[in-house]
């Protein structure tokens, strides 16, 4: 049981479109929701890597993300294992601050000693139509999932998968044309494949998400809502209120 977390399960709670599960855990400090999901990401790897041999994670953009991958780039793990993944990115040069794969290395990845070849940055700066062809083709072939890591955006967002925007899975990882904030273009996993996964881990902090949390528990079909893995979701929250 982890400590520090008020959990509530809603099974009854299914989206009626999407059939997500969500269970709920509070956390009381940003130290607490850092450590529960570095504690939950270090023990799910070690549980695909004795049952697998290898340990698959998609990554999140975003500040909460960026403290926990400052904790993994300190810890212990059987890094030759790992392949890691990213659930969106901005089409912007590489060396972009605002590239989520540029966050995730400086902070964690150019740090450890996952193989090189087992890093997969989304190519976002080949533009979002190329850029996604080719993530879609890294993808292929790569099973399911074992862990995926999400945020939470104050519209409901999740991913690159925004509001009033068609739910696009014609392939793996798609094009993101109109997004209502800079840049417009992007590229994202697609909502099947995000669910295709053995696990999910929403990231929610600051009060800012009050108002998509309120919708999402009131049952309203905001994005983050498509994400509907088999065995559910769990949503780490700081700083909003149930």
């Amino acid at each position: 049981m982890m400590q520090n977390t008020n959990q509530e399960n809603f099974p009854e709670k299914m989206q009626e479109k999407t059939r997500q599960v969500s269970r709920w855990h509070k956390f009381e400090t940003q130290e607490a929701i850092n450590q529960a999901t570095l504690n939950r990401i270090l023990a799910a790897a070690n549980e695909a890597i004795a049952n697998r041999g290898s340990f698959s994670i998609v990554l999140a953009g975003g500040s909460t993300p960026k403290s926990v991958y400052a904790l993994l780039k300190d810890a212990k793990a059987d890094w030759a294992h790992w392949h890691i993944y990213h659930n969106d990115d901005r089409c912007l040069p590489v060396d972009s601050p605002e590239r989520n794969s540029l966050m995730a290395r400086t902070t964690w990845l150019d740090h450890v000693a996952i193989p090189a070849n087992q890093i997969h940055d989304i190519p976002a700066e080949l533009g979002n139509v190329e850029g996604a062809r080719a993530y879609t083709k890294t993808l292929a072939g790569v099973p399911q999932f074992d862990l995926v890591l999400l945020g939470l955006g104050e519209d409901g967002h999740t991913a690159s998968l925004f509001p009033d925007q068609p739910v696009d899975n014609s392939s793996d990882a798609v094009p993101v044309f109109d997004a209502p904030k800079p840049p417009a273009e992007r590229i994202t996993v697609s909502q099947q494949r995000l669910s295709n996964t053995r696990e999910v881990i929403f990231l929610v902090t600051g009060a800012g998400k009050q108002e998509a949390v309120n919708n999402w528990r009131n049952g309203h079909a905001i994005p983050a809502t498509l994400i509907s893995p088999e065995n559910g979701v769990d949503v780490y929250c700081f700083g909003v209120k149930f």
